[in-house]
């Protein structure tokens, strides 16, 4: 079985973000640190199209988990 493995910015082209660097720091400045309590797909900034591809990335240990994964640490952090 091949895997597809994309990259951080290919996500937020996935998600309908600005995906170039100053795009994806402005978005992760502007919503980091995401509560411990609050899963990703649950955070208030998504549009239901971005929560449900998120929480299907995940479920499904899509192509996308890993950078799902790693978009989730980064809005985590304390400083971006």
């Amino acid at each position: 079985m091949s895997q597809t493995f994309h990259r951080f910015s290919e996500l937020f082209d996935q998600l309908g973000l600005p995906s170039d660097d100053q795009g994806i720091s402005h978005f992760l400045t502007t919503h980091a640190p995401l509560a411990d309590d609050i899963a990703l797909p649950d955070a208030p900034f998504w549009t239901p199209a971005q929560a449900t591809f998120l929480r299907e990335g995940l479920l499904q240990d899509a192509d996308w988990a890993e950078m799902i994964d790693q978009l989730n640490i980064a809005l985590r952090a304390h400083s971006v």
